[in-house]
């Protein structure tokens, strides 16, 4: 329930309002905006009677929320969260960010000569995988904290804001101390106590879609992570689970507009593991933007080839630059910049 206060109501009537949801068990979120206060209630798992708020003293109105998640919702807040990172990258509120880099952080020089294509190509934000959940225990699984200080050292000398995964909890505290977003993956997205956990982080978010997640269970996933005290998230769409093997995923475009109708949280889309296939990151991240993702995350490495996990869906350098200038174009065509372009501009 979301309880909307008076345009002239007292800090003390909002705080009776509070002190009578607290009465009931609950929890009261004062949510301040424009020439009034709203008050929305978390922690309860049915309806809340509006009897006992309408007639409190500065109360105007007391509106279900009909959704099951709460604090996600635009019923909640209509206004769009937007995420702003140490560099000055907004990601939310109109220009399309673009992250970009290798699935993995696999030496110095590496993560080095991606940064330097990925600045250059105008993107803003640097991804490496340090720790690697991979299907196969004998795969190559990361370089751990080594190669936290290596994406942080990279991304700082060519003014790049950072992300890379987060497995458990005590792996979330580490990745926090070394990048700007930390990432849930698409495994992780109904690790609970994680989520929870990053309630606390103090970093931005980014919560990949589960391969065989509803766009109510992904939100529900991101309730757990503000309801514990972090508002900035990022949803990501990364592709479903189909039934042809002719792509890794399926990316669901559909999900992009239906999950911004719902939710105020920046959505972007991870086109890479959304098909699984270089020759289709291109014409899906266009789409993606066509859609209005608030941004896209592209794998990209210096020698694909020679990858040490996820070569074949990882761009060339000179063709994450074709990506970002196609994406540029169909963001113009929208009205809209890239993110770095916007900081940019001042």
């Amino acid at each position: 329930m979301l309880i909307v206060m008076k345009s002239d109501a007292t800090p003390a009537q909002v705080d009776e309002v509070c002190r009578q949801i607290e009465l009931l068990g609950l929890r009261p979120v004062p949510i301040p905006g424009g020439g009034r206060t709203a008050i929305g209630i978390t922690g309860n798992d049915r309806a809340v009677d509006p009897g006992p708020f309408v007639g409190l003293e500065g109360v105007r109105d007391a509106i279900p929320v009909s959704a099951p998640y709460k604090l996600v919702s635009r019923e909640w807040r209509p206004n769009d969260t937007v995420v702003t990172l140490p560099n000055g990258t907004r990601i939310g509120g109109g220009a399309v960010c673009v992250m970009g880099g290798p699935c993995s952080i696999e030496s110095d020089a590496q993560i080095h000569a991606a940064a330097a294509f990925v600045a250059e190509a105008g993107a803003t934000v640097l991804r490496g995988g340090a720790f690697k959940p991979r299907t196969s225990p004998y795969a190559f699984q990361g370089l751990g904290e080594e190669g936290l200080r290596m994406l942080r050292e990279a991304g700082r000398a060519h003014d790049l804001a950072t992300v890379s995964e987060a497995m458990d909890i005590a792996g979330a505290e580490l990745v926090a101390e070394y990048v700007d977003i930390v990432q849930v993956g698409a495994r992780n997205m109904h690790s609970f106590g994680l989520l929870r956990a990053l309630g606390s982080i103090g970093k931005p978010i980014l919560l990949k879609r589960g391969p065989a997640s509803t766009i109510e269970e992904w939100l529900l996933a991101a309730e757990y992570i503000l309801d514990a005290g972090n508002s900035e998230v990022i949803l990501c769409e990364r592709g479903i689970r189909g039934f042809d093997p002719a792509t890794r995923n399926v990316l669901d475009l559909a999900a992009i507009p239906v999950a911004k109708s719902l939710t105020h949280l920046p959505v972007i889309a991870d086109p890479s593991h959304g098909t699984g296939r270089r020759d289709a990151i291109l014409p899906m991240s266009r789409a993606a933007v066509a859609a209005g993702a608030d941004g896209l995350i592209i794998e990209a490495h210096p020698h694909p080839d020679q990858a040490r996990s996820d070569g074949k869906q990882s761009l060339y350098p000179a063709q994450f630059h074709q990506a970002v200038l196609e994406v540029r174009q169909v963001a113009r065509a929208l009205g809209r910049d890239l993110a770095g372009e916007a900081v940019n501009a001042g």
